[in-house]
């Protein structure tokens, strides 16, 4: 069944603890789902306890968080203390990332992406299950370790960008998660990865789709996500799929050096109307309809919060979306 959940996001113009309150909202209106990530501002595990004892219901979904940043065990320890301490389950998702963050901000290895990424993914699920800790691959070792609380029934999510990473996703994840993309490389994506998993002999994982959401934006609302999609110009796998719909130039002048700044006025509407939901509650639901169509099982919104504190208005004009679905 196709489900919407909620994704906390890290607005750069917005205090930080409005991540809470959104993760509130989200529960007040009875969203199945919410993905707590982690940029400049939280740990993501601290944040997901914070929402969790503020919420009674919504299901924490952690991350992603970059692979090869915390070890194996360190991200089952997170884990199981969030799951612990809120009283509910969690799951967690995985990404990439990005070489300024892991090599950069944390001095971790960045070389071979996904490879190391099939490692963390099969070390974490047998620590998860409650297996004492017995793995040795080329980027991943860990040993000796049990958790005290297993957590056999938490799903693993991977963010995919780029054939390799895709490829890892299908054959290992429960959950292949897209961010920033149209309805079309959605559907495009969906047949890939299906494929794989076929070949792999293993069932087709589900696919998450985050979509920013902004109800009747304004001039405000529009700056905001122009410059966060600014940010995304440059990481490996976002700048290749921009330059895919068209927007080489603009990836290119990222690449080279230019501003954020001065990325974000060069982000043309028609750019963040390809990979969002603007407009209407009518265009929004439509718009969303649109990702179930393409072969998402979940739609992750991303409220924009410029004109809308917390994304009250645009949640609570989205909630009765969720009601029949699953998680």
């Amino acid at each position: 069944m196709t489900e919407i959940g909620v994704v906390t996001p890290f607005w750069l113009d917005r205090p930080d603890t409005e991540a809470v309150d959104i993760g509130v909202e989200a529960d007040r209106n009875g969203f199945p789902t919410l993905w707590v990530g982690e940029m400049a501002t939280y740990d993501a595990f601290a944040l997901a306890t914070a929402i969790g004892l503020k919420t009674r219901n919504i299901r924490l979904r952690i991350g992603p968080l970059a692979a090869g940043v915390r070890s194996p065990v360190a991200l089952a320890l997170g884990l199981s203390s969030v799951a612990s301490l809120v009283g509910r389950p969690v799951d967690l998702a995985l990404g990439a990332s990005s070489p300024p963050i892991v090599s950069g901000w944390h001095d971790r290895p960045w070389e071979s992406p996904a490879p190391r990424m099939r490692e963390y993914v099969r070390a974490l699920r047998g620590v998860l299950s409650g297996q004492r800790a017995d793995f040795d691959g080329k980027h991943v070792r860990a040993h000796g370790f049990r958790l005290r609380n297993p957590m056999p029934s938490a799903t693993i999510s991977v963010a995919a960008f780029g054939p390799a990473m895709t490829r890892v996703a299908a054959e290992e994840a429960d959950e292949v998660v897209l961010n920033l993309v149209t309805p079309d490389q959605v559907a495009n994506t969906r047949a890939i990865v299906d494929d794989h998993a076929h070949k792999a002999g293993r069932p087709k994982p589900r696919i998450a789709v985050w979509v920013t959401a902004a109800l009747d934006p304004g001039e405000a609302a529009i700056a905001q996500l122009a410059a966060q999609l600014a940010v995304y110009l440059v990481p490996p796998g976002y700048g290749e799929m921009f330059t895919e719909l068209g927007y080489g130039a603009l990836v290119r002048q990222a690449r080279a050096g230019a501003k954020r700044a001065e990325l974000a006025k060069a982000v043309p509407i028609d750019l963040l109307d390809a990979v969002c939901a603007l407009g209407s509650k009518t265009q929004l639901t439509d718009r969303i309809a649109a990702y179930h169509r393409a072969g998402a099982d979940q739609v992750g919104i991303v409220p924009s919060t410029a004109e809308d504190p917390a994304g009250r208005n645009v949640l609570a004009a989205l909630s009765p979306l969720h009601k029949g679905t699953h998680s």
